[in-house]
């Protein structure tokens, strides 16, 4: 007759305490402090939500947080801040073209640097040239300098050839800010790369556009994610950039739209958070589209083993 060996109680102890600390796993304090950080994130996000519903009375008289405590009491709430926002509202700001300018301003702004600082970190990392490595360390360099150093000399450039107020403007703005980091990050994420297959297109009488469109395009899809996530969020929440070069005209966007529902005396108020709940959709939808590769884009190349 065989007996089961039950395992000795330090064992169960020393097995019971591995379950819970694998490298996936987190510790209740980890836990509750990533719990506590999405609340913060969330309660503000859940007040322009609510706020956004309120008639103007509402908002004035009383905090967002009263309306959970009497949800049912229907004379504070109304849609008519939603349909003056995507209307001409009583500012004389229509949101609903600005919401359009600024997808005509990110979309090329988010593009255009992305394919100019593929091909350049390309040339950087693959191909040998004189001057390779000063020229990167100058592109790097220009991280730190701020971007305000270059508004004012830009906007005397643009006057005198009169692209102040065009989207041409804004364009061109966003792309020369935007570049060095995007040839940064790519640069970084193609040295990660496999020497090998690079090698092995060059043996079978691949071009340098062949290699680059066939294989580095592809292989670095998560870079080139992490990036349209960063420029898309900047041009889209940008305010200076669209205010000095494009003003309130018929070509304003949706941050400086915003800024316009106020007026003067503040008497489109009411609309902000309307607004405001509305212009977040967006780059919300683009951070989680793209976020599976977010991680990966922004950590490979930072280790080499």
């Amino acid at each position: 007759m065989s007996t089961a060996v039950q395992p000795s109680e330090p064992a169960q102890v020393i097995r019971q305490s591995k379950a819970g600390s694998g490298p996936g796993s987190a510790t209740w304090p980890v836990r509750v402090f990533l719990a506590a950080l999405c609340l913060i994130w969330l309660v503000p996000v859940l007040g322009l939500l609510i706020s956004s519903f309120r008639t103007r009375d509402a908002q004035f008289s009383s905090g967002w947080w009263t309306a959970i405590a009497n949800p049912l009491e229907f004379t504070q709430w109304t849609v008519n801040n939603y349909t003056q926002v995507l209307t001409t509202n009583d500012s004389g700001v229509n949101m609903g073209q600005a919401f359009v300018n600024s997808f005509i301003v990110t979309v090329p702004a988010t593009v255009i640097p992305i394919l100019i600082a593929a091909f350049a970190a390309y040339a950087f990392t693959f191909m040998e040239w004189k001057g390779r490595d000063l020229v990167f360390v100058i592109i790097v360099g220009l991280l730190v300098v701020p971007n305000q150093v270059a508004l004012v000399p830009l906007l005397k450039l643009y006057s005198s050839l009169g692209l102040n107020g065009t989207f041409l403007a804004v364009w061109l703005a966003h792309i020369g800010f935007g570049m060095p980091l995007a040839v940064y990050i790519l640069r970084n994420y193609m040295s990660s790369l496999p020497k090998a297959v690079i090698e092995s297109a060059k043996i079978d009488g691949a071009s340098h556009f062949t290699t680059f469109w066939r294989l580095i395009i592809p292989m670095s899809t998560p870079a080139l994610a992490s990036f349209a996530i960063f420029q898309f969020l900047w041009v889209w929440n940008d305010l200076l950039i669209a205010l000095l070069f494009l003003g309130r005209g018929e070509n304003t966007i949706a941050t400086v739209a915003l800024q316009g529902l106020q007026g003067q005396t503040g008497q489109g108020r009411e609309l902000i958070p309307s607004a405001g709940f509305v212009t977040i959709i967006v780059p919300l939808l683009v951070f989680l589209s793209l976020q599976r590769y977010f991680i990966r884009g922004m950590t490979s190349g930072a280790v080499k083993g």
